[in-house]
């Protein structure tokens, strides 16, 4: 047989061979590309959150979850002007209700009711400055500082409440400077202040006030002290003023004799010879004469 007619035989045979086999074998496509997406589930908050995934951007994000860009960048604030995300960030991708609340199950038995305690009668504060009111105005300035030694008293005026209290300086600059009366029941209040000797006062030192219960109440008293000036006011005693009056005194009176004894002598002066005064002297001569 001819080697070509036997090589076109065995081919003929083969594909025969092939075509009644090959119909009994199942076809396969080739694999797609694998694409994980779980579909988000609302959270108990109604928030509808996307986990980004390697690949995603904006775009794609979107059409998975049939929304639009510009509603993804709506609803997260947060994203950049390049939509930018990062694997691993969660994005909201939509809003539901709240889910729903769970049913509430029996209720515990009640306790008997608490026994509360009457409260207590409503309680103000008052708080007094007395204050160096070194201009002399009876108005409290910022850089005026407070007086120690002062005595603060707070009385109601049925009897109801009294206290006192001794003026300090607090260390701290910034703290109230003034004495305060906590716990004071509400009424009617005589609010008297009695400045160290050294001081003078400058405003009235005593002040009625009428307070309730969850009041705060500042008052300001104000004294100049006797070493210092008042401005625009004349001036108090000065140091010592009483001696140093007494030595201008007698100062002045010295030159008021000084000045009338040269005023007497320059008119002795300047006067004509009296005619008593030349009859003296004649009358005189004639006496030395006998």
């Amino acid at each position: 047989m001819n080697p070509k007619r036997f090589l076109v035989l065995i081919l003929l045979v083969s594909l025969l061979f092939l075509g009644i086999w090959m119909p009994g074998v199942p076809a396969t496509a080739a694999p797609a590309g694998q694409i994980q997406y779980a579909s988000p589930t609302p959270g108990t908050d109604g928030r509808i959150l996307y986990t980004v995934q390697a690949g995603d951007s904006c775009l794609r994000i979107a059409l998975l979850n049939n929304i639009s860009v510009d509603q993804l960048r709506e609803l997260n604030k947060n994203l950049d002007k390049d939509c930018t995300v990062v694997v691993g960030q969660q994005l909201l991708i939509g809003l539901v209700g709240p889910a729903a609340s769970p049913t509430p199950g029996p209720s515990a038995t009640p306790l008997p009711p608490t026994i509360t305690p009457t409260p207590l009668t409503g309680t103000t504060q008052i708080c007094v400055i007395l204050f160096d009111d070194q201009n002399g105005d009876a108005q409290l300035q910022a850089t005026e500082p407070a007086i120690a030694g002062g005595a603060i008293s707070v009385t109601e005026t049925n009897g109801a409440y009294s206290a006192s209290q001794v003026t300090v300086i607090n260390p701290d600059p910034e703290a109230y400077q003034g004495m305060c009366f906590t716990d004071v029941p509400e009424g009617n209040y005589n609010i008297s202040v009695a400045p160290p000797d050294s001081y003078n006062p400058t405003m009235d030192m005593a002040y009625k006030l009428d307070v309730r219960a969850g009041d705060l109440a500042y008052i300001d008293f104000g004294a100049q002290s006797s070493k210092e000036t008042v401005q625009g006011g004349g001036s108090t005693e000065q140091d010592g003023g009483g001696g140093t009056s007494l030595i201008l005194g007698l100062v002045g009176g010295l030159l008021l004799l000084g000045g009338a004894g040269l005023g007497w002598y320059a008119w002795q002066m300047n006067r004509p010879a009296s005619k008593l005064r030349g009859r003296g002297s004649g009358f005189f001569e004639k006496l030395g004469k006998k």
